[in-house]
C-alpha cells in the first residue's frame, strides 16, 4: 500500500499509459511472482512535504545513552517533533518569515557554523590512536589525577569586592583561624558574597590548579582573583581514592586523541591563515593581531 493511500489521500485519475502498465502487470502475475516493493523511507507527510526515516535517525543519534527499550518511544516522539517543526516551517514560509532579515542572518550563521565544524572534524580525523607508552606516560605524569587521586571537601566563598578592599579580604581569609571568622568579617563589611560547600573529585577541578590542590592540607586555603572579586577556597577534608591505569586507559586514550585533534586543527588553521589575504577593518586589527581562532581544548580525563 503506498503512502498516499495510508495517509488518506485519493489517488489521481490514472492515465491511458498507466492503465496499460497495470494490465501488463496483471497478465504476468500468472507466470511469475511479483517483485517485492522496497521499504518506503517516508514515515509521514505534512501536507505535501515528506518526512523520512533518515530525519528520525538523525534526531535519535543526538540522544546519548538511549537504551534499546526506549527506542520505539523515542522514534515516535522524534516524528511528532518533526511534524511540529514542519508545520512551523510551512507557516513561516507562508507569511514570508524566512525572508525576515534577522532570520536570514541567523540561518546564514548556522550554515557557516555547521559547515566549518564539519571541516574541522574532517581535519581532526587525521589523529591517530595514542600508543601504550603515551598513555602510561600521561598516567605517570599526573599522579594527582590517578595514582595519588584524592577526593576533596571544600568550603567556597565568592566575594564581590573592588580592588581597594581586595587586599583586606585576602589578608583576613589567610589569617582566620576558623572560617566562620571570615564569614563574620564579610558580613560586618557589608560585602556581597555567596557561600558553598562541595565535594569535588580531581577531574572536576581545573587541570592547571590541580597540583596546588594536591599539596593542600586540611584547613589551608587557596585564593583566586575573579573579574568581580575573589574566590576563597578552604579545604575541609580529603581522602585518597587512587585509580589503576587499566581502569582509566580508555579515558586517557580519548583525552590524548582529542588533544592531538586540537593540535592538528590549530596547525591547519595557522596554515590557512598564512596562505590567505586577510585585511582587518578599522578598529579590529589591533584587537586580534596575531590571535588566530583556537579550537576547543581537550577536556581533562
Amino acid at each position: 500500500m503506498n503512502v498516499d493511500r495510508q495517509l488518506g489521500k485519493h489517488p489521481a485519475t490514472p492515465s491511458l499509459a498507466a492503465c496499460v502498465i497495470v494490465l501488463s502487470a496483471l497478465s504476468l502475475a500468472a507466470c511469475s511472482k511479483p517483485a517485492e516493493k522496497p521499504a518506503s523511507q517516508v514515515v509521514a507527510k505534512v501536507n505535501k512535504q515528506e518526512l523520512t526515516v533518515h530525519q528520525i535517525n538523525y534526531l535519535l543519534e543526538q540522544q546519548r545513552g538511549l537504551r534499546p527499550e526506549q527506542t520505539e518511544t523515542a522514534r515516535k516522539q522524534a516524528l511528532e517533533r518533526l511534524i511540529d517543526q514542519e508545520l512551523a516551517l510551512q507557516k513561516a514560509a507562508e507569511i514570508e518569515l524566512d525572508r525576515d532579515p534577522r532570520v536570514m542572518q541567523q540561518t546564514e550563521a548556522a550554515r557557516r557554523e555547521v559547515i566549518a565544524r564539519a571541516y574541522f572534524e574532517r581535519v581532526g580525523d587525521g589523529a591517530g590512536k595514542p600508543t601504550d607508552a603515551q598513555v602510561q606516560k600521561y598516567y605517570a605524569d599526573n599522579p594527582a589525577l590517578f595514582a595519588e587521586r584524592r577526593v576533596y571537601q571544600f568550603q567556597e566563598w565568592f566575594v564581590e569586592v573592588g580592588a581597594e578592599q581586595a587586599d583586606a579580604v585576602r589578608a583576613k581569609a589567610q589569617s582566620s583561624k576558623v572560617m566562620s571568622e571570615f564569614t563574620d568579617f564579610l558580613r560586618a563589611r557589608n560585602l556581597r558574597f555567596e557561600f558553598n560547600q562541595a565535594i569535588r573529585t580531581p577531574e572536576q577541578l581545573p587541570l592547571n590548579s590541580l597540583a596546588g590542590f594536591a599539596k593542600m592540607n586540611e584547613g589551608e586555603i587557596m585564593i583566586h582573583s575573579k573579574p568581580t572579586g575573589l574566590q576563597v577556597i578552604a579545604l575541609v577534608s580529603a581522602h585518597r581514592e587512587p585509580v589503576e591505569l587499566a581502569k582509566v586507559k580508555p579515558v586517557i586514550e580519548q583525552f590524548l586523541m582529542n588533544e592531538q585533534k586540537a593540535r592538528i586543527i590549530n596547525d591547519d588553521l595557522k596554515a590557512l591563515r598564512a596562505a590567505a589575504a586577510i585585511r582587518y577593518g578599522s578598529g579590529f586589527g589591533d584587537a586580534v593581531d596575531g590571535a588566530a581562532s583556537q579550537p576547543a581544548a581537550a577536556k581533562q580525563p
